[in-house]
């Protein structure tokens, strides 16, 4: 891989946030808030509220307790990175779930970064050597259903981050980088209900706090950075026109639980804002109140998501969705599509992002993104 492409795309997003009104927030490892599945990516990536399936130890980990009881369930997908500039950064997403009761569901997954092969040289132009930087992050999850329609899930996740392997070569003072997080989510789900003409219907509600945890460090020496706390939640309507179609609509909305970075004077004196320099609990709470901007510019922070799905005989799936980023916190504007088709225990879903605005390239435009899953158990070889 050549490398400048990359350094390229990164000063010029640097450039873009430090203009005008621009105050984006950045976060380490932000690899563990990439939409690992094609079905959320398919519908706009949205998840913490949809129906369970075999990736919601990622988007809601409480949606675990409402998989079919006796099925167990193996899902992986690929999404190639910024494809268009260079072909081998990807990112690879691995989960399994097991129901061990009615009530009880277990969860567990791999998520691993890729940023390719980078080419050293020295100031002789004399090679040092290839590199292959890394990220991954294991989880381990348990949810539990305290009623009928209401249930909790937490799950614990482990980080590494191999970005700067180049001290093997310059003998530089870093190291990879490692933490540990949590995840805390609750989904509701109503009884099903009939309306006026009939149909059924039914609607659930999700909330999930995701990667509250320690900061992380490539170095003994050098400061901590935030990792990507977010809180996420929102609702899915479902309808049924008959016994084998039916529709849902998801609306969601996330926001990012780290300190915005405050305006500073050339002494690093803080002008307008909160100082950043807190611990991680610290910042979640003060990321709601310490924008340099006040309350117009905290509810600038936060994406909104939404997403269309419709199934047939749970078999067949067509999908659409959107997600909107205000353009001072990262412009993020794209439509999404998706299908999905389904046989007995195995299934495989497609999605394709199409970027809203010119000016913002998404580093997943134009490319499509898989998901393989297989269902094992009485409840799997029933359809």
């Amino acid at each position: 891989m050549r490398f400048l492409p990359l350094v390229l795309l990164l000063i010029a997003s640097n450039l873009m946030a430090q203009t005008d009104d621009y105050n984006v927030i950045t976060t380490a490892v932000p690899f563990l808030i990439i939409s690992p599945d094609s079905r959320s990516g398919g519908m706009g990536d949205v998840g913490v509220s949809t129906t369970p399936d075999n990736n919601s130890i990622h988007w809601n980990v409480a949606k675990l307790a409402f998989l079919d009881d006796k099925y167990n369930g193996l899902s992986m997908s690929y999404t190639p990175w910024l494809s268009r500039l260079v072909p081998d950064i990807d990112l690879a997403y691995v989960s399994y779930h097991r129901k061990i009761s009615d009530k009880q569901g277990l969860g567990f997954s791999l998520k691993y970064f890729s940023l390719g092969e980078i080419n050293l040289t020295g100031d002789q132009a004399q090679s040092l050597g290839n590199l292959s930087p890394n990220e991954f992050a294991v989880d381990g999850a348990y949810a539990l259903k305290l009623s009928e329609n209401l249930s909790m899930g937490v799950a614990l996740r482990y980080i590494f981050s191999n970005l700067n392997q180049a001290s093997q070569v310059t003998g530089n003072n870093t190291k990879p980088g490692q933490s540990f997080s949590s995840d805390l989510g609750v989904y509701y789900r109503s009884k099903e209900f009939n309306l006026p003409g009939g149909q059924k219907s039914n609607y659930a509600l999700g909330l999930l706090f995701s990667n509250v945890g320690a900061k992380i460090t490539y170095s003994d020496d050098a400061n901590a950075d935030f990792i990507p706390t977010n809180l996420r939640f929102g609702g899915t309507y479902t309808v049924s026109f008959d016994e084998y179609n039916s529709m849902s609509f998801t609306a969601e909305t996330n926001k990012l639980l780290v300190p915005t970075p405050p305006i500073r004077d050339d002494n690093g004196n803080v002008l307008a804002g909160e100082d950043d320099n807190v611990g991680s609990f610290a910042g979640i709470f003060q990321s709601f109140s310490d924008a340099p901007g006040g309350a117009q510019e905290e509810l600038r922070e936060f994406i909104w998501n939404g997403g269309v799905e419709y199934n047939y005989d749970d078999k067949f799936f067509l999908r659409g969705g959107y997600q909107y980023e205000h353009e001072t916190k990262g412009n993020r504007k794209y439509f999404t599509l998706g299908l999905g088709l389904k046989y007995n225990v195995f299934g495989l879903d497609f999605a394709y992002l199409v970027p809203a605005t010119p000016t913002v390239r998404s580093p997943l435009e134009n490319t499509l993104r898989f998901t393989l899953f297989f269902g094992f158990g009485e409840s799997a070889n029933e359809g």
